[in-house]
């Protein structure tokens, strides 16, 4: 009943003219950033974290929430029309997707996949509304020691599960950490590693760093891409599908609804993950796998489903933990910090309107989502058409101006373009940014816990052993790191026959 109560507060924060424009304003812009092959939610997040500040903080999450699930059905059109994923999660689509294409059904792989994503995203809604609550009165008894380990736990899981290299996203995620100690003390207030520059006192802004290494990185590799000729557009035709597609895709999206939930709560796993796992589980499941990869229906169902539903379940630990389990959830963390709202089990009731507002957004999101995408999408497809270098031009003045009108500090925008140029730099030799810029945001978070745990336990480690959740936590984390180690023993004694769904859901991740 507290739940529905909420809820109907939620919708009480939604349904106002300004916060009803900024649900479909975001599910409108994630759509169409989702289309557009090479911009991602996450860069195009960190390019309207500027934008966000001058508006209230339950309208700015609204927006960026429906940027970032909204993205998740855009990139399936690009998916299965040209067989080019508009952002990762939906590389797995791209295989069956695009075969139903060249028979001439683009037209029900796309609705099919709208009814899942929309089936999906909503059941994952519902379990949102019940479970969070839940949760957060669970955590509310966390001290240091748990949030300690909790954020390493989030570092490990996203730096051993959502990226391709361990190894670099491990060094990844300590610069990122390195990065985070960057200004003043928080305990004893004395300043380090500012090199005596003013700027730096208060540590490296969040935009500045996220807007280089996602926003401008992506623009230079767009720029890179801009000679390349576009490839011919698949012809859509009639977006429904008949009974028969109906009853084999069915199935499909129930196990997707019910693999991409939890899946989407475990940090790193997301909607790559969640996906990869979904097609494997139809492929086995399958009276005739050998349709798979020539068209089967299914292998569209079945991970956009688990793609959406993970993609709004991945909310769960941000809101009541305030531990994001990707990269645009991260972002979405410091959008909420630089407002002074830190996330965690207090956010219910210290700030009702953006927990229950947010959820309230996403009912609402999802269905505009499906009311916009069936009788749109061949003037989405068009977007296709636009060249890449007038896109990467546009957004790269949109990033200068947006970093600068934050502080009006010139000293921002040469943060911002050199953390473009690391970010380009390691996306070209194979690092990616998104471990660098979690173990940022949640930096802070660990070194006040840690510090204040030590504090506590006048300076001994076992505190983060002896208390129950913080030493169950602990454990979790050495179980990875050494699943971790012994995965990559076996690897090298070769005793693998081929890729576990692990690996491909690193392989996936990293092809976008």
């Amino acid at each position: 009943m507290e739940s529905l109560t909420g809820l109907a507060e939620g919708f009480g924060v939604v349904f106002t003219p300004e916060n009803l424009l900024y649900v479909v304003l975001g599910v409108l812009i994630g759509t169409v950033i989702g289309i557009l092959p090479g911009l991602g939610p996450t860069a195009t997040i960190a390019l309207l974290l500027p934008f966000t500040y001058g508006i209230e903080p339950a309208s700015a999450i609204i927006l960026l929430a429906g940027v970032y699930y909204g993205s998740m059905y855009g990139g399936t059109i690009t998916s299965v029309l040209l067989q080019i994923p508009g952002e990762a999660a939906s590389a797995i689509t791209a295989i069956d997707g695009y075969q139903m294409t060249r028979q001439g059904r683009a037209g029900p792989a796309l609705g099919i996949s709208a009814l899942g994503s929309f089936i999906g995203g909503t059941f994952a809604i519902v379990g949102l509304i019940f479970v969070a609550p839940a949760l957060a009165r669970f955590a509310v008894g966390f001290g240091p020691p748990e949030y300690a380990v909790l954020t390493i736990f989030g570092i490990v899981m996203v730096t051993y599960l959502g990226t391709r290299s361990t190894i670099k996203s491990i060094i990844a995620a300590a610069v990122g950490l390195l990065l985070a100690v960057v200004g003043t003390d928080p305990i004893v207030g004395t300043t380090r590693f500012t090199l005596d520059i003013p700027q730096l006192f208060g540590g490296i802004d969040l935009v500045a760093i996220a807007m280089g290494l996602f926003g401008v990185s992506e623009i230079l590799l767009v720029l890179e891409r801009a000679g390349s000729k576009h490839m011919k557009i698949g012809a859509v035709g009639r977006i429904w599908f008949s009974k028969d597609d109906w009853a084999q895709s069915r199935g499909a999206i129930t196990r997707g609804t019910l693999l991409g939930f939890p899946i989407g709560v475990l940090p790193g796993g997301g909607g790559v993950l969640s996906s990869i796992v979904s097609y494997g589980v139809e492929k086995k499941r399958s009276k005739h796998p050998e349709r798979f990869g020539q068209g089967a229906i299914e292998g569209v169902a079945g991970p956009e489903t688990a793609n959406n539903a993970s993609s709004i379940s991945a909310f769960i630990p941000l809101l009541t933990l305030g531990l994001p389990s990707n990269a645009v959830l991260a972002l979405i963390l410091g959008a909420l910090m630089t407002q002074n709202i830190t996330p965690g089990p207090a956010l219910i009731s210290e700030h009702p309107d953006i927990f229950w507002g947010v959820i309230a957004s996403m009912l609402v999101g999802n269905a505009v989502l499906l009311l916009l995408n069936w009788p749109m999408v061949g003037a989405f497809v068009q977007l296709l058409r636009v060249r890449v270098g007038i896109i990467g031009g546009m957004a790269m003045l949109v990033t200068l101006v947006g970093v600068y009108t934050i502080s009006t500090d010139i000293f921002d925008m040469w943060v911002m373009l050199a953390a473009g140029l690391v970010g380009y730099l390691m996306r070209k030799t194979g690092f990616e940014p998104a471990p660098l810029v979690l173990a940022f945001v949640l930096g802070s978070i660990l070194e006040q816990a840690f510090r204040q745990s030590l504090l506590l336990s006048n300076g001994s480690l076992s505190i983060f052993v002896t208390r129950p959740v913080s030493g169950v936590l602990t454990a979790l984390v050495v179980l990875v790191i050494a699943s971790s180690i012994w995965g990559a023993v076996r690897a090298h004694r070769g005793r693998r026959a081929g890729p576990t769904v692990l690996e491909e859901a690193k392989s996936m991740a990293g092809e976008d």
